[in-house]
């Protein structure tokens, strides 16, 4: 009752917002890079962000490109060598901070400039829908008593947020990091098949990447890695196992620009947070609306960094 009055309320919003849609900021020409494969949570998320602006009224026309490789490294080089260039922002989140710990990238984080952190999204482990573990005691009992013979898969790379929510729960039931079969994939499509075939026991990706899977029956969520249930499933802490973690992802932009150039990025990402349409973006993939802009997204960037570089440290998962 409550989610259908929900989406009442967001469609009474989107109608109300096509009566008077907003004139268009003065961004001619903004591209979105996507430092990873079509398919990932950032691909989502850049996407959905800029159908958002679109159907808003608040800048239509924004082209939406993939610049995969080194985990999201390469697409971090990228930026930081478009200094000055004002139409040009990266999706990023958590896991481009973890490879940039864990590749030793010289072309660091630092050197962006900040724009917004958008949204935070717990993690979920999901099975295949006729898997064989039930619930997640199920999942824990064999995974300890044999780890080599339950693999995990994932969409990031050591360190990433699939990658780091599997290290924190084996560590919580006594299994060494490193005895973990970790199977990294390039994207959720991938990840999706390596489930099905049975190649891993369990996966570990973003709530809204298998929305649609789920409902069909063809994964099964076992639990959530958030602070509260997520798509019906308990929590790990539900589950007898005190793990808590959410993924994040923001925007940043080249470093070297004007004043003006950051003022009218910010304008862009900030008149999207208030639009309708993102409103519905975020109802439609689970997300929590997790908004920070500015200087103040960037000292959070730099706090997650030290954060990573001390778990991974602890893990023996480090550089």
């Amino acid at each position: 009752m409550v989610m259908a009055l929900r989406r009442i309320l967001l469609a009474a919003l989107l109608l109300l917002a096509g009566c008077a849609a907003p004139d268009p900021v003065d961004l001619p020409g903004l591209r979105v890079m996507v430092p990873n494969p079509p398919g990932s949570g950032y691909d989502f998320t850049a996407r959905a962000m800029a159908r958002a602006l679109g159907d808003s009224g608040v800048l239509p026309d924004v082209e939406v490109f993939n610049l995969p490789g080194g985990s999201g490294t390469t697409g971090l080089h990228r930026l930081v060598y478009e200094s000055g260039n004002g139409t040009l922002m990266m999706l990023m989140g958590l896991g481009l901070v973890g490879a940039e710990y864990t590749s030793g990238s010289a072309l660091g984080l630092s050197r962006t400039t900040p724009i917004a952190r958008l949204v935070s999204e717990p993690g979920i482990i999901v099975v295949r829908g006729d898997s064989a573990y039930a619930d997640m005691g199920d999942l824990v009992d064999a995974w300890r008593r044999d780890p080599a013979t339950v693999p995990v898969g994932g969409g990031s790379s050591p360190g990433g947020p699939d990658h780091l929510a599997p290290m924190l729960v084996a560590e919580k039931i006594g299994i060494a990091p490193g005895d973990v079969q970790y199977h990294r994939y390039d994207g959720g499509g991938d990840l999706l098949a390596a489930i099905l075939s049975g190649e891993v026991a369990f996966g570990v990706s973003g709530v809204g990447e298998y929305a649609d899977q789920i409902r069909s029956g063809q994964l099964r969520i076992l639990a959530s890695t958030g602070e509260k249930t997520s798509a019906g499933a308990p929590t790990l802490r539900e589950c007898g196992i005190d793990v808590v973690f959410e993924n994040w992802r923001g925007i940043v932009a080249p470093p070297g620009l004007a004043p003006e150039q950051t003022a009218l990025l910010t304008e862009t990402v900030r008149r999207l947070h208030e639009s309708p349409q993102w409103a519905a973006a975020l109802e439609r993939y689970g997300w929590r609306d997790a908004y920070l802009e500015g200087p103040a997204f960037g000292e959070y960037i730099a706090a997650e960094s030290a954060r990573m570089a001390d778990t991974l440290g602890r893990m023996g998962l480090g550089r």
